[in-house]
Order: structure tokens, then C-alpha cells, then sequence
């Protein structure tokens, strides 16, 4: 399987701004502490309000950025659709706010919004990308122009500057257009589409499919016409187009198709991100278990890496179903695969989108049909 490989400029400056940001408040730990001759027990508890601080701070920036996009989105003529921070999701339902769980590796939050119709191709795309930076500068300017006021021998002092260094990490991490280790980030996202305007349908397709699916409408039930395969994935968005294609021919039981496709996916020089390699892996080797079911096979797409990143995303329901058939159908192993069902039926009960866990839960019987014609 060859994967598209980039130097990230903007994962090497989210590591250098994190290292500068914990040597700089180190720094005014220590000053505070010498401007006002702390004894060792309130040091220690400077240090830990200053470390709790940290991670209120570090939460409120994401929280921030994800408003940011909201906002702007807003603004910019979208709809509401979901605001997750965390594992935490404020999902739009059929007219009704709900609290979900997902959890997502590598991300901290995100706010998905429904787009407006494509006009000659187009729809507004800047501001809703760039929204959540343009909010995390402009509180590093508030919080930076408070510090400038404020005594700068305080707790408060540092923590205002922890949140300014912070925000411009956040911001520019974000916004410099490059990949966030296999993931483009959203400066790349909007260079994507000023450069490339036929993009401009994958970047709508990823908001309207997940606005159907709130409103629990599958995959297979959506218009076949969104689902036109791009013409190559070379970049992030056009990518998920094409991760799309096939996860509809999944949902519809077209597996010899959604195989091929898969196969092509997984061994073609693209921008599919790590996230989604894994997932397009697990319903190949899906395919794979209820068709020739051949033990090599299966030892071929379960790498390491597969197996990492699946651990990794243990509460998926697309994982946790492909772990259950792989303990039923290839390792023939009755008491995981009943583990394995009871942890997605639990995780089911909470999963924002009711309608996959429904074609999920059709793949599971299919494979159990499978069990029980061998």
C-alpha cells in the first residue's frame, strides 16, 4: 500500500510553538517566583495553578477555533449541523440540539456545519475555513494587549501569556496551508479550493453527507448523482469524495465493487489520510472474511499499523463490527466475537448517527449468515 508522503510544516511548528510555549512559562514561573520570594509550598502551588491553567487554556483555544468556525460559517450563509469538543458533540437531530459521543484520534474538536447550495459550482469557503484561526488571533491580541496593561509579576500575567502563545501556535498551526501529519489542515483546506475550483463539490459533499446522516438518512439513500468518483484523490478533499464512494457501495452490498475500489483506494498514490486508510482496510478485510476468507489475506491487511490505529479508534463502530466478524468468521473464536458485540451494541447506544449504526448492524447479520452457511 503506497501512501503519499509530505514534510509538515505545520506539525514541525505546533511542536516548536509547544516546546518555546513550556520553556517561555517555565521562564515566568521561575520570575514570579523570584519577584515575590515564594516560600518552596507556594511555589508548588504556583506551579500547579499555572499547570491547570495550562489546560483550561489549551481547551478554551480549541473551543475558540471551533466557534471560530461557526461563526464564520454563520455568517457566510451555513447551517448548524454538529460542534464537538473533545469526545463531547452537540449534534443538530431532526430539528432538535442533542448531546452525543465521538471520539476522533488526532482531533480535538470540530464544527460541521450544513453548506448552501452550489451557485455555477461555488459556494463561500474562506471565511468558514479560516474562521477558527481569525478567532484564535484575535483573542491572542485581547489577551495580549491585557497582559501590556497588567503587572507582570502575577499568576494572571502568565497565564494571559500562555494563552497569546498558545492561540498563535493554534492559529498558525492551522492556517499556514500544509498537512497535520496525514491531514490537511484548514489553510490547506482553502488553498485547495481557491486553487483547484472543482473541488469545490468534494468540499460540499463532505458537509451535506454528514447533514443527511443527522437527519438519518443512509448513505444508499442518498442521490447517486453526489457520488460521482473524482477523478483522482490527490488532495484531502477530493480524497474523502472517493472514501465516500465506496463506504455508499458498502451500505448498498455491492462488496465485489466496493472491493475493487477499495484495493485501488488503498494502493494508489493519494492524500487519503491515516484515519481514513484504516477504515477503507477494515471494510476491505470485511469483504475479504465473508467472501474467500483466505488466511494470508487477512494477515496482509492486518499489519501493524492496521492494528495500531484500529486500537486507537477501539470505540468506532466500524471497528469494533470488523473486530467482531475477524473473531467469528477468521479466528472462529465465539468468546471474543461476543465480547467484541457487546461493546458496539453498548458504544451503539450513544454513536450521533443511528442510520450507520442500522447499515452497520446489517453487515454484522450478513456475516452471521456467512457463520451459519459454512
Amino acid at each position: 500500500m503506497k501512501k503519499k508522503k509530505t514534510f509538515s510544516w505545520a506539525m514541525l511548528l505546533l511542536m516548536a510553538g509547544s516546546l518555546i510555549l513550556g520553556g517561555f512559562c517555565g521562564m515566568m514561573i521561575v520570575d514570579v517566583a523570584l519577584q515575590q520570594k515564594l516560600n518552596f509550598g507556594s511555589y508548588m502551588l504556583t506551579v500547579l495553578s499555572l499547570i491547570l491553567g495550562l489546560y483550561v487554556i489549551l481547551f478554551a483555544h480549541v473551543a475558540i477555533h471551533e466557534a471560530g468556525h461557526l461563526i464564520f460559517g454563520l455568517l457566510t450563509g451555513y447551517g448548524f449541523s454538529s460542534f464537538r469538543l473533545g469526545s463531547f458533540m452537540l449534534l443538530q437531530e431532526n430539528g432538535k440540539l442533542r448531546l452525543r459521543r465521538l471520539s476522533l484520534p488526532g482531533t480535538g474538536g470540530q464544527c460541521l456545519m450544513t453548506p448552501p447550495e452550489l451557485v455555477d459550482g461555488k459556494l463561500p469557503y474562506l471565511l468558514y475555513n479560516l474562521g477558527g484561526c481569525i478567532m484564535n488571533l484575535a483573542v491572542s491580541a485581547v489577551a495580549l494587549l491585557l497582559w501590556a496593561l497588567l503587572p507582570k509579576d502575577t499568576v494572571l500575567s502568565v497565564l494571559l501569556m500562555m494563552a497569546v502563545v498558545f492561540g498563535l501556535v493554534l492559529a498558525l498551526s492551522n492556517g499556514i496551508p500544509a498537512r497535520m501529519g496525514s491531514v490537511d489542515n484548514d489553510g490547506c483546506n482553502a488553498l485547495t479550493l481557491a486553487k483547484h475550483p472543482e473541488t469545490m463539490k468534494a468540499f460540499w459533499l463532505q458537509l451535506k453527507v454528514n447533514e443527511q446522516l443527522s437527519k438519518g438518512v443512509r448513505l444508499k439513500d442518498m442521490p447517486e448523482a453526489w457520488f460521482a468518483e473524482p477523478e483522482n484523490a490527490d488532495n484531502g478533499l477530493n480524497a474523502v469524495s472517493a472514501v465516500f464512494t465506496v463506504n455508499r457501495l458498502m451500505d448498498e452490498h455491492r462488496f465485489e465493487e466496493a472491493r475493487s475500489k477499495q484495493e485501488a483506494l488503498l494502493a494508489g498514490d493519494n492524500a487519503l489520510s491515516e484515519l481514513h486508510r484504516s477504515l477503507v482496510t477494515c471494510d476491505l478485510l470485511y469483504c475479504e472474511l465473508i467472501g474467500e476468507n483466505r488466511p494470508e489475506v487477512r494477515e496482509q491487511l492486518m499489519t501493524k499499523e492496521q492494528k495500531k490505529y484500529m486500537q486507537a479508534m477501539k470505540k468506532s463502530i466500524t471497528v469494533l463490527r470488523t473486530e467482531y466478524v475477524l473473531a467469528l468468521l477468521g479466528e472462529r473464536d465465539q468468546e471474543k466475537a461476543a465480547s467484541r458485540l457487546e461493546q458496539f451494541t453498548k458504544r451503539a447506544k450513544t454513536y450521533p448517527y443511528p442510520c450507520e449504526v442500522e447499515s452497520e448492524q446489517e453487515l454484522i447479520e450478513l456475516a452471521e449468515q456467512v457463520m451459519h452457511s459454512a
